[in-house]
């Protein structure tokens, strides 16, 4: 056991001698699972642009017609000072800038004078969908106005107001009758979802979450080639075997020293996801180290075995990252595997990344537990029996 421990305290102190693997370590993986996980947005999020507004009026007209923006599907009006939405325009950090202007009030609107600016980017598809958004809110707001007008110009030909402050209150009256007649009216399109059930089971957190995870918990277990690599050119093998240490030892202790390193990254992936990127895990977290243990046993087996057949340091290395990420891409961690074709889908069966990624999503997105995710666990453990066989069975030492 003591030679084990050293041998994993070796290999510890070779593997973290560069400070450079702490960027593969955790720097890159936690990168990449935020970007990933960004690229896409979550159910919850609000999908509508930002669409600056500066409101110099703040009369009941601006209100109306914020009041209507914000009733939109496209746009989310967003209010700003007018030195900052022009600072930023400039910047070209917003792709449209709506001002109303200090005149846009129903009184000028009457006369027929109301003018909005909006400012658009050249070029810019969210501009041009912002455009079709505040052309919308203020053909309602009109549409209101026209009928108040109306029925002010119906009252008076029936009646004339005593005075202009009695005739401008039946116009608001009347304006926010038609609002409330406009808002409440029936809807001529009904939109009926079916209840096919979607395909393909995505969320972006979680799958950016475990995709990641794998990913960079894999390659450097398949990295373990190189330093079987390493201690061949170095001649360290040889001696080490010289004494009285024997090849499963040896293994033992290689092997062990990874795993052990594989799990603190994994609950370090873990942790993250749950506090910044909201990934609940599941609810068997049991089940969740169960699966995690039997992948990182799988991916340094697989090390082991490639480690027999490599001969320099240099070429594992670069062996060990195209197979991590070929077997990360087709095991389905960066794209749902639904999405590739059927004969793909059964061929990456022979995968370990196919596996860990099936049980992980089993668990944090399907709120399956241990007893659903066994036949993952089980398989990853004959990947390893595999693997740590075919490399105990062509283990060299020169």
């Amino acid at each position: 056991m003591n030679k084990i421990l050293a041998i994993m305290w070796k290999d510890l102190r070779l593997r973290f001698s560069v400070k450079a693997e702490l960027l593969y370590f955790i720097i890159l993986p936690l990168i990449f699972t935020f970007l990933l996980a960004g690229g896409t947005p979550s159910g919850e999020d609000d999908p509508r642009m930002d669409l600056a507004v500066v409101d110099l009026a703040n009369s009941p007209l601006s209100q109306s017609l914020i009041g209507e923006l914000n009733n939109s599907t496209t746009v989310d009006p967003t209010p700003y000072e007018l030195d900052e939405a022009e600072r930023q325009f400039d910047e070209r950090r917003l792709s449209s800038l709506l001002i109303l202007p200090a005149d846009f009030t129903l009184q000028s609107l009457q006369a027929g004078e109301a003018e909005v600016e909006l400012r658009q980017q050249p070029n810019s598809l969210n501009a041009l969908a912002a455009e079709r958004a505040v052309q919308s809110a203020v053909q309602r707001v009109g549409s209101a106005v026209q009928i108040a007008q109306t029925s002010l110009e119906a009252a008076e030909k029936r009646q004339a107001f005593s005075d202009a402050s009695s005739r401008a209150a039946y116009f608001e009256r009347a304006l926010a009758s038609a609002q409330e007649q406009m808002a409440n009216a029936p809807q001529r399109v009904y939109v009926q979802r079916g209840n096919t059930p979607d395909q393909v089971e995505y969320d972006p957190a979680t799958s950016s979450s475990a995709g990641q995870l794998i990913t960079w918990v894999f390659i450097p277990l398949v990295g373990i080639s190189g330093m079987f690599a390493y201690e061949r050119q170095q001649g360290t093998l040889r001696r080490l075997l010289t004494t009285p240490t024997q090849r499963v030892t040896y293994l033992l202790g290689t092997i062990g020293g990874q795993v052990l390193v594989a799990l603190v990254q994994i609950s370090l992936l873990v942790g993250f996801g749950r506090l910044v990127m909201g990934v609940k895990w599941g609810n068997d977290l049991g089940g969740l180290a169960l699966l995690m243990a039997a992948f990182a046993l799988a991916g340094a087996a697989l090390g082991s075995a490639m480690g027999a057949f490599v001969k320099t340091e240099g070429q594992a290395s670069g062996l060990s990252m195209v197979v991590g990420m070929v077997m990360a891409l087709l095991g389905g961690c960066w794209y749902p595997l639904e999405l590739f074709p059927e004969f793909v889908q059964n061929g990456v069966k022979v995968l370990p990344t196919t596996w860990a990624m099936q049980g992980m999503l089993d668990l944090a997105l399907r709120g399956q537990g241990l007893r659903e995710i066994l036949p993952e666990t089980g398989v990853l453990l004959g990947f390893a029996a595999v693997f740590l066989a075919i490399g105990v069975m062509r283990f060299k030492y020169e």
